[in-house]
């Protein structure tokens, strides 16, 4: 890279036992022109289980990736922001580093020039810090991809799923419609979402702490807060396997069991941003509309809401963290 090229953009991949996929994504991106910019590849390999790293090698050679992508084959599974992290202090070395940085899932890939556009955008809007692609299943299917911040009442509302008071929190709920415009918005998906690269090095890239999830909703938020807007951008598409490498899926995975790192993802974030009591209120919010709706459910012979073992797994990995007695690592905090 040189210095009269300032509009390249590094697309960062984390991989996790997602090898075809990952690849596909790469291809995804070196297929498509982004409206003429040089464009690099990072793909991180987080120590998958299977054999990843070494197919990532394979395939460098024989599908002639070359200069355009950097691989590295790390021996210890960081979670999303800590891997994304590795790529973006080495970015941060670079003289001049990239303008933009585009995080795109392994199981996501493009299904247009969306690179391009939101380069496009973010060049033609300097009040904008990032822009979020519209995203849609292997069907073609929208999926929401474009947010509010969470909030008790979005808490509760969501966790009790009952008809009358969704409709009246209606302009609290989190997620907005799949088929929302274009706009500016409170945080949008991290599946496919382009970045300044300055705003991210002003804002100290992911906060380490997070293993998975909650990591992108807080990075956006700190962004919003220092005066940014975060804008949605549906007609940059990008064709999403949710949930490939993390079998967690939006509107799929309410009866499935949600990992402990889940939980305390979005307990760090939590107090983390609101404070203990804004974050324990929202804690007794999604509680108590859970125990509501276990009611209704009941009633009306559906399932709950609420994943499989919520109140004891809440219990026991999101609540120390809320009332500060534990931290991520599941050690007591330093000044307890």
């Amino acid at each position: 890279m040189t210095a009269d090229n300032p509009d390249e953009i590094s697309v960062i991949v984390v991989n996790y036992g997602t090898a075809e996929l990952a690849a596909a994504a790469v291809e995804s991106v070196l297929a498509h022109p982004a409206g003429g910019r040089r464009v690099t590849v990072h793909l991180v390999d987080n120590a998958s289980p299977a054999e990843d790293a070494t197919l990532f090698a394979k395939w460098h050679a024989e599908r002639g990736w070359g200069s355009r992508v950097t691989l590295y084959p790390e021996q210890e599974n960081h979670g999303f922001g800590r891997g994304n992290n590795l790529v973006l202090e080495r970015l941060a070395r670079q003289v001049p580093p990239p303008r933009h940085v585009m995080l795109l899932n392994p199981d996501a890939r493009l299904d247009n020039d969306a690179a391009g556009l939101l380069a496009d955008f973010l060049d033609a809007h300097p009040e904008a810090a990032m822009a979020g692609a519209g995203i849609v299943k292997p069907d073609g299917t929208p999926v929401t991809a474009a947010f509010r911040f969470p909030n008790p009442v979005a808490e509760f509302a969501q966790a009790l799923n009952f008809g009358p008071v969704a409709r009246l929190a209606r302009h609290r709920l989190v997620p907005l419609s799949p088929d929302a415009p274009r706009g500016p918005v409170g945080w949008v998906a991290g599946a496919a979402v382009m970045i300044r690269f300055e705003v991210l090095r002003t804002e100290g890239f992911f906060d380490p702490a997070y293993f998975l999830y909650y990591e992108e909703v807080d990075l956006m938020l700190r962004t919003t807060r220092n005066g940014h807007a975060i804008w949605y951008l549906p007609e940059a598409r990008v064709i999403h396997a949710e949930g490939a490498a993390t079998r967690v899926k939006s509107g799929e995975s309410a009866r499935r069991r949600r990992p402990g790192y889940w939980y305390r993802s979005w307990a760090y974030y939590q107090r983390k941003n609101h404070g203990p009591v804004l974050a324990l209120t929202s804690a007794a919010a999604w509680a108590l509309g859970a125990a509501l709706n276990h009611g209704i459910a009941r009633l009306r012979g559906q399932e709950p809401r609420a994943p499989l073992h919520f109140f004891g797994d809440f219990r026991r990995e999101a609540l120390p963290i809320l009332l500060g007695r534990r931290d991520m690592d599941g050690r007591a905090p330093a000044h307890a």
